[in-house]
């Protein structure tokens, strides 16, 4: 992956792993297998009908040109990722509002002012078909919906699972990306390594209790996924679930010894990873 898609978590990561606490900082790894099956879409205000299908005829397209290709291909390939800015909050002009955590690279991040990612990429196309001022609010994951539901965004753009309890406050778009969770350890963990698919992960987890500490993201499909949840089908585990407002600090606390594992969506967990591993 180019050096520019990791720049962001390197910046921030090298400030924390300055001060962190505990043991001595060690690689981390991502273990290669899919825990989960999720498909990523855009959650549009209930009362914007008009541009729920404007943005379904636009991931349609996209997807059909190759043009989504090409901007995965500047995260996950040899591309060049694309600066997106975000223009003041204005009532009084034509603006695409968007929700977003930018803490969910290579989906949504930050260089100094500048966004960057997939769904970012795709909010500037879009706020350009559509003939608005792109306008980009940066907030905590699991106020993302909320912050659609309340009408204070028009289009929740974020690395969005869809999900029932989701629908009470926005409506899904078509998807447009299929996702997974994965589990990062210290690179010197090797109680997963003979596993070939979530069935034997799973085989572990489920003999921890609780005196094992598993960090996820607040609000994200790997929190329901550790701690349970009969809508979402997860049985959960008897571990003891800390939430974190990102992914990168969780992996940080991960590697100062206070968690034992991190679940978390794979495409970010393979970017945190390798930002912090460049630093080792």
């Amino acid at each position: 992956m180019k050096k520019l898609v990791a720049m962001g978590l390197v910046v921030i990561l090298s400030a924390m792993l300055a001060c962190g606490c505990g043991e001595s900082a060690k690689e981390a790894k991502v273990i290669d297998v899919e825990l989960t099956q999720e498909e990523y879409a855009f959650g549009v205000d209930k009362d914007q009908d008009d541009l729920l299908q404007k943005a379904n005829e636009f991931i349609k397209e996209i997807k059909g040109n190759g043009k989504f290709d090409e901007i995965c291909n500047k995260y996950f390939g040899d591309g060049e990722p694309t600066a997106v800015a975000s223009a003041a909050l204005d009532s009084t002009k034509d603006q695409l509002v968007v929700a977003t955590n930018a803490s969910f690279e290579p989906f949504e991040y930050m260089i100094g002012d500048s966004y960057y990612g997939i769904d970012m990429e795709i909010a500037a196309l879009l706020a350009e078909r559509l003939g608005k001022e792109l306008v980009i609010q940066n907030m905590d994951f699991d106020a993302v919906c909320l912050s659609v539901g309340q009408h204070k965004s028009d289009i929740a753009m974020a690395g969005l699972t869809v999900k029932e309890d989701r629908k009470e406050y926005v409506n899904f778009s078509e998807s447009y990306y299929n996702a997974s969770q994965s589990l990062i350890v210290k690179a010197d963990n090797t109680e997963f390594d003979s596993c070939e698919d979530a069935a034997g992960v799973e085989e572990i987890l489920k003999k921890k209790d609780e005196s094992v500490k598993v960090g996820v993201q607040n609000g994200t499909t790997g929190q329901r996924y550790c701690e349970g949840d009969e809508e979402w089908e997860f049985e959960g585990f008897a571990v003891t679930t800390t939430g974190y407002k990102n992914g990168s600090l969780a992996v940080q606390d991960l590697l100062n010894g206070n968690i034992d594992y991190v679940i978390i969506d794979s495409a970010p967990a393979k970017c945190i990873t390798e930002a912090i591993n460049k630093m080792q």
